[in-house]
């Protein structure tokens, strides 16, 4: 008897351990905006080949995930996105808000901008934590950065809860320490913030306001972080200089979101694109300033243009931007293990909100460019649809470029940067899809991602290895 009690004691001591060993301190969670398994397994092709990884297939963890909303078969970003961070399924365009939340659009201000917020109605909703902020709750560090707006759907759903997508000039003050509208559950402040969309924090003037963008209210919003002690950047060169030990929020795009990495890239750059940091880059220096919290952090890190690529069906965009996805997935690795050399205290998590339509075409031949016309793996030769026309690889199921007739394509007009694969449903905007997506962990609590997984199921998985 005494043996046997004995045993449980040392099992139960020796479980309790490895269930504090499995406690991540750390949690950097990665969604790739739009990237489902065929824009994955393309991207790999387009970067590595077919016998090659990304960064993010090295990871030893892996799960299915369904996305559906809590009124949709096909999810939008806002109810997706906030379901990982909430475990709540809510209805498409909401944000961080219970189940029942009517999505109420936003009113236009007298500029024309969508500046009203309409969320108050009576009964419309309550809001719902946020793994973000019950991070801060308990004295850890945070931080949310993307290449869209910083007001998009994504990094909203880390700190804001709002019954629509669209209103983003309330989103804007819901971030702000001590200002109206402020997010009271966010205590102090996000202490990163990265993204575009300067305009939702900057007061609207008709003599120099870009499009006429701005806030109808006058507030400047960045005078008001900076007073509460956030650095405040615009540019690269102002992120890369910015002191580890202060908040920090930069907003690298005057109008809108990031440029395309294609476009960042380009010689030369495109629009603001010159002075634009990349994802790793913006992913580094976030993580530099959120390790100084000896508590731990969480940082939600967005690749928000994938999508917009997608919606676009500009697939060669689409792709160049998840492989720099990819790339700040490993910069995130290669700094946690400089620190933390087997991932014992960090916990890394990637994934997507939803699918989208772009499929694979054909039996082409290993090795063919993945954005090139399809050509056959007997005889490497072009192959050719019912009505003898060569066809791309690469193609979606619904958008704007579905042609009455097919003629020939060429190589020459395929891998053109801006050339835009064909679709079977002729839409204005390609949609999203409605399939399952893939999600990869490593590090401490990443063995409890595995098999086929409903959103929600993240959220509550995040929190376990927080030991929360």
């Amino acid at each position: 008897m005494k043996r046997t009690l004995l045993a449980a004691t040392l099992a139960m001591t020796f479980a309790n351990a490895a269930n504090a060993a499995g406690e991540a301190k750390n949690i950097i969670f990665f969604l790739g905006d739009g990237m489902g398994p065929s824009t994955i397994t393309a991207s790999r092709i387009f970067k590595y080949g077919e016998d090659g990884s990304l960064n993010m297939d090295k990871l030893e963890r892996t799960a299915r995930i369904k996305t559906y909303s809590n009124d949709a078969q096909t999810t939008d970003s806002a109810p997706s996105m906030a379901a990982y961070m909430t475990g709540v399924k809510m209805n498409n365009e909401v944000i961080s808000m219970s189940a029942d939340t009517v999505a109420t659009n936003p009113g236009k201000d007298a500029n024309g901008n969508l500046g009203i917020n309409n969320c108050a109605a009576t009964g419309n909703g309550t809001s719902v934590p946020t793994i973000l902020e019950l991070a801060k709750a308990k004295g850890k560090a945070v931080g949310s950065i993307t290449t869209t707006e910083l007001t998009h759907a994504t990094p909203a759903a880390t700190f804001s809860h709002i019954c629509n997508r669209n209103a983003q000039y309330a989103i804007a003050a819901q971030a702000v320490p001590g200002g109206a509208g402020y997010n009271s559950a966010l205590l102090d402040g996000v202490d990163v913030l990265m993204g575009g969309g300067r305009n939702h924090f900057l007061p609207y003037d008709a003599t120099t306001s870009v499009g006429k963008l701005g806030r109808a209210d006058g507030r400047n919003l960045l005078n008001e972080f900076a007073a509460k002690g956030y650095t405040v950047a615009a540019t690269k060169a102002d992120m890369l200089a910015a002191p580890t030990n202060k908040k920090f929020i930069g907003l690298y795009s005057s109008k809108s979101h990031l440029e395309y990495e294609l476009d960042r890239t380009a010689t030369p750059p495109v629009g603001e694109g010159a002075n634009q940091p990349s994802l790793a880059e913006m992913t580094t220096k976030a993580m530099d300033i959120l390790s100084q919290n000896s508590n731990g952090y969480f940082l939600m890190v967005e690749g928000g243009r994938i999508d917009h690529a997608l919606h676009g069906t500009n697939a060669k965009r689409a792709l160049t931007d998840t492989i720099a996805f990819d790339d700040a997935v490993k910069a995130a690795l290669d700094k946690a293990k400089l620190t933390d050399p087997t991932l014992a205290n960090t916990l890394i998590v990637v994934t997507a909100d939803h699918d989208h339509t772009l499929a694979f075409n054909g039996y082409g031949k290993r090795g063919n460019p993945i954005l090139d016309i399809n050509r056959g793996y007997r005889d490497g030769k072009p192959s050719l649809d019912a009505d003898g026309n060569t066809y791309t690889t690469l193609v979606f199921g619904n958008g704007p470029n579905r042609p009455n007739l097919r003629t020939n394509l060429d190589s020459a007009t395929v891998l053109a940067d801006n050339y835009l694969q064909e679709t079977g449903v002729r839409l204005a905007s390609e949609t999203h899809g409605g399939g399952d997506v893939k999600l990869f962990a490593t590090g401490a609590g990443a063995k409890s991602f595995k098999g086929t997984l409903d959103n929600t199921k993240v959220f509550t998985l995040l929190k376990s290895a927080y030991g929360f």
